[in-house]
């Protein structure tokens, strides 16, 4: 089987096949189910890259294998992972087009399974004091200012269960408890990668404002002409941040589970 040391999960528009040598399209499979990546190099840099919401981005949000995702990466070998994601902004702070780096989140999400430890195994807890890797987070801020790309740095994501986006009611929830942004990924994504010990960072794509802070409804086109934008941005952070970065881990992911 293929390894790799660092994982980027996004849309297909932060891959660019170009941008690895070697590449192979791979299919892993987990006692969660089948996952599938584009595994290659780049600068010396063996990377595998996930699709989130499969090949053909037919998977809604709510009904993602999550667990096969990043079980299938920690077989890989995998010890850093990046990630995108689209998200709406309840912030005039953070208008659209800007680059969040994520570092907390509140998860109203309902129906997905959120632990590798379940069904009797045996009990674990893991921390969640730094849901996003503080290490991978600082590294890709020092990146994205080295390479002249502007970021906000912290910030967030209130996860929703999707597929529907929320009602102005709710934006104005998540707003009152103190979310920045609203997606319907990071979470129980950021939870697994941090029990299987990897270091897992998001970058946010603000594609719009969130419900009922602007005079007209949201559309899905409106999120994927911004994400069209912007995606270039985030793909040339990504590589570059894995081209200047070690695999050691120095931060405290590897040991935030603690199984009983």
């Amino acid at each position: 089987m293929q390894n790799a040391e660092f994982a980027v999960i996004g849309g297909t528009g932060v891959y660019d096949p170009a941008l690895l040598e070697s590449a192979e399209e791979i299919a892993i499979e987990t006692p969660y189910g089948s996952a599938y990546a584009t595994v290659g190099v780049y600068k010396d840099k063996r990377i595998a890259f996930m699709p989130r919401h499969g090949k053909t981005h037919n998977v809604p949000p709510h009904q993602i294998n999550y667990k096969a995702n990043i079980q299938a990466l920690y077989q890989l070998g995998v010890k850093k992972i990046f990630t995108t994601a689209a998200v709406g902004s309840m912030r005039v702070s953070m208008p659209p087009g800007s680059l969040v780096i994520i570092d907390q989140f509140l998860d109203f999400t309902k129906s997905r399974p959120t632990t590798f430890y379940e069904n009797g195994e045996r009990v674990a807890h893991v921390d969640m004091t730094d849901p996003y890797c503080v290490d991978l987070r600082h590294h890709l801020q020092k990146t994205a200012k080295d390479i002249d790309i502007p970021v906000i740095f912290g910030g967030t994501y209130a996860c929703a269960e999707g597929p529907r986006f929320e009602t102005p009611a709710e934006i104005r929830m998540y707003e009152r408890l103190g979310g920045d942004v609203v997606g319907m990924t990071s979470v129980p994504e950021t939870v697994l990668a941090k029990e299987r010990g990897m270091c897992y960072a998001t970058v946010a794509m603000v594609t719009n404002f969130s419900a009922g802070m602007t005079a007209s409804p949201l559309s899905h086109q409106e999120v994927l002409d911004e994400m069209a934008k912007n995606v270039h941005l985030v793909r040339k952070l990504f590589f570059e941040a894995i081209a200047t970065l070690g695999t050691e881990q120095t931060c405290h992911c590897q040991s935030a589970i603690g199984v009983i």
